[in-house]
Order: structure tokens, then sequence, then C-alpha cells
């Protein structure tokens, strides 16, 4: 019998990390910008945000840390493709293996350390899953209901117009990319202050890959990435509950729950892709091309 009690909150922990990851993924996204790097940038977090936590004590140090990590990372595509016009998908892919390869680098000496306990906020939650609640709500209302929000929505439609109109493209695109990288490096710190409470090499097994297809899943918006991380927080919660309660279902079939729910999502929005555009949804105009301000 699975007990909703403890199921809920493991679904809103296990959904946490995927959330802040997939909310920074938007941003960049709405800008025009295709950042595969999440998956890096997020290990990059959860290394730099574990060791603050650890030198310092203070897990609230770790996170600020993971941030800050995250976005210098994420600085080293915005070079690459805002600067050098280099191809986004390809300078994405190489930022994930610079940053799973830089973390298993630095990472061997923190290998069996604990990190500082966290203190639980309302419901016996971490702080940072509440956080999360809140910075839904901040990026609906800076994408709908603010000026710059507004013209970063304009970049990634039409760059070439946003910048006839005068908008500074460049900027706004390396803001969003160094937010994006700062949202991941939050979500791994997570993953390793949060739930596992120790560095493991490769710890964030593919989150940052759920992440940009809950970006997909969820139409580019806010309200929908929620939606789409409480699906995967779901998926995994209740795989982890049935091995628990040792249902006769192969633990490798329940391993691969979450990934494959998350392929039958991508399946089921690939199909509606054509009455997505006839409606005026669907991915930004720009996404994926670079500007070239001479052109």
């Amino acid at each position: 019998m699975i007990d909703l009690t403890t199921l809920i909150p493991a679904l809103l922990i296990a959904a946490t990390p995927i959330l802040y990851a997939a909310l920074g993924e938007l941003v960049v996204e709405r800008a025009g910008v295709l950042n595969l790097g999440v998956e890096g940038m997020m290990i990059v977090g959860a290394l730099a945000g574990f060791a603050a936590a650890v030198a310092t004590g203070s897990p609230a140090m770790g996170f600020v840390a993971a941030a800050a990590a995250g976005a210098a990372v994420s600085m080293v595509f915005a070079l690459l493709t805002q600067f050098l016009l280099a191809n986004q998908v390809a300078s994405g892919l190489a930022l994930t293996l610079f940053g799973l390869g830089l973390a298993a680098l630095f990472g061997k000496s923190y290998e069996g350390v604990k990190a500082p306990a966290m203190m639980a906020g309302p419901m016996g939650l971490n702080w940072m899953v509440w956080i999360g609640f809140v910075a839904v709500a901040a990026i609906w209302f800076f994408l709908n209901r603010t000026r710059p929000g507004l013209i970063l929505r304009g970049v990634g439609e039409n760059h070439d117009a946003a910048h006839g109109l005068g908008h500074p493209v460049r900027r706004v695109r390396i803001a969003a990319i160094a937010f994006g990288g700062a949202m991941a490096g939050i979500g791994g710190a997570f993953i390793s202050i949060a739930i596992v409470l120790q560095w493991t090499e490769g710890m964030t097994a593919g989150a940052g890959w759920i992440a940009l297809a809950i970006v997909v899943f969820s139409n580019w918006t806010a309200p929908g990435v929620l939606a789409g991380a409480w699906l995967f927080g779901g998926v995994t919660a209740l795989q982890l509950r049935l091995q628990a309660a040792g249902v006769a279902v192969p633990v490798q079939l329940l391993s691969m729950a979450p990934y494959l729910a998350t392929i039958i999502v991508l399946t089921l929005i690939s199909a509606r892709q054509k009455f997505s555009r006839r409606a005026g949804l669907g991915a930004p105009g720009s996404l994926g091309q670079n500007f070239h301000a001479l052109r």
C-alpha cells in the first residue's frame, strides 16, 4: 500500500532540482537561445554547492556558490554562441561534456564527505522546495507582466525585429544564459546538498536532459514547467515506493520508469506540434538561431 502522506513530499523533493533547471532553461529559450548544456551546469553546481556547504558549514552558502558556478560556466556557452557565433547545439553538448569532466576531476577529494544538514521548512520540507514555487510565480510574472520580460520574449520571437527597435539583443541573451546557468547550478546543488547529502560523480544522472524535455512539455510556460516537474517527480517517487514495497516488477524496469514517461510525453508533444503552430503556440520563432547585428 502506497502512503500518500509520504509519497507527496517525496514527489516534491524529487521534482525540485528538475524544476529549478527547467525554469532557468525556460528563460534562456524564451530569449531565443537553445542551451543543451544544462546537465553540465547542474553537475558543476552540485560540486560547487557541496564544496561551499562543507567548507562554510552553511547549506545556504552552498546554494549561492552553486548559482555563481553555474552562471560562470554558462558564460563559456555565451562566449561561443553570442560572440563567436558557434552552433548552439554543438556548443551546448560541449558544455555538458566539459561540466561532467570538470566535476569528475575536482570532485575526487569530496568523495565520502557528508554535507551539513539543512533546516526543514513548512511541512518538514526543505526551504528550497518552497522557494521553487515562488520562482515559478516570479518567472511567470516577469515574462508576462513586465517590460523587460516582454523585451526578452520579443528577442526570442524575432531577434532582427527586436534589434531594429533598438533592443540590445546580445545583452538580453547573455543575461538570460547567465540566469539559466545559475538556476541549473541551484538544481544540481539541491541534489548534492538536500537529497543525497554527499558528492558522487555523475550524480545528476540525466536530470539536465529531463529539464530540457520539460521545457518542451510545458509549451514554454512557467506553470507548464511546474506540471512537468511534478510529473517526473511523481513517477520517480512512485517507482522508489514500489521498489520499497517489494512489488514483483524487475527493478531495472522501475528505475527506467521516469525516463520512459518522459519519452512518452515528448512523443505526444511531437504529435501535437502541427496543431500548436496553427494556434500560434510552440517554440519561440528565433530559438536556436544566432544573431548577427550586421545582417
